[in-house]
């Protein structure tokens, strides 16, 4: 009897299926996540999980011929040199602690156009340590920038504060600079009104000697000619 002997057949024959699948696997690889149809997906599940504790076996082995052994058997499967390496030697070590489940499939709401097929996700579980590596540096980076911004901040603070202070003090000393030129200017203005009004008052009083000079004369003169006309008419 053929009991629990379920295999998915997806509708083609043996060789079709096993080159579909060997190529399904090595997309997986090589980019992480792929989009296919949801009968598929669940093909490739079983598959890229026994080549996967293969590596996990090669990584373990102590004996470099166990090791090339493993190797082997995961290219004939693959059919690629490039994604059995690439999973050999960089994806395994996400791999090493975590016993089965390697995979996950998630199913998306749009079906396919033309045949309605329903379509789906599917993915490693854990993200390889290169994007976390990444992730780790843009994060650093990040905080170094930031770290670097609030130091420059509080560096140009102190000076904005020097600044404020000299101009306070240069807008003061200006005050100060007008305040005592306006005060030396009231003494000097006061000073040339005060000439001006001597320099008045000079001329006035010169201009009154001089009326009151013209003023003496003709009695001067007609003191003078009072004795000779006296004399004359004594005689």
């Amino acid at each position: 009897m053929r009991h629990r002997k379920h295999n998915h057949q997806l509708g083609v024959k043996t060789a079709h299926r096993t080159s579909m699948l060997a190529n399904l696997c090595c997309s997986l690889i090589e980019n992480g996540r792929i989009k296919t149809t949801l009968a598929r997906a669940r093909a490739l599940r079983p598959t890229i999980e026994k080549i996967i504790t293969l590596a996990k076996k090669a990584h373990l082995a102590q004996d470099p011929a166990q090791k090339i052994h493993y190797r082997r058997l995961a290219i004939s499967r693959l059919r690629s040199k490039s994604a059995t390496k690439k999973l050999f030697d960089e994806l395994v070590e996400q791999f090493a602690k975590r016993e089965g489940g390697y995979t996950r499939i998630y199913k998306l709401a749009l079906p396919r156009l033309g045949d309605a097929s329903e379509m789906a996700l599917i993915e490693f579980v854990e993200e390889p340590a290169s994007k976390k590596k990444k992730k780790k540096a843009k994060k650093s980076s990040s905080k170094a920038e930031k770290s670097k911004t609030e130091k420059e901040a509080a560096a140009t603070e102190p000076e904005s504060e020097e600044t404020n202070v000299s101009e306070k003090t240069s807008d003061a000393e200006s005050r100060e600079d007008v305040a005592s030129d306006s005060q030396d200017a009231e003494p000097s203005n006061a000073v040339e009104d005060s000439a001006t009004e001597e320099t008045s008052e000079t001329d006035s009083a010169e201009n009154e000697v001089t009326e009151v000079s013209d003023d003496d004369q003709p009695a001067t003169e007609e003191s003078s000619v009072d004795p000779e006309e006296d004399s004359k008419e004594s005689k």
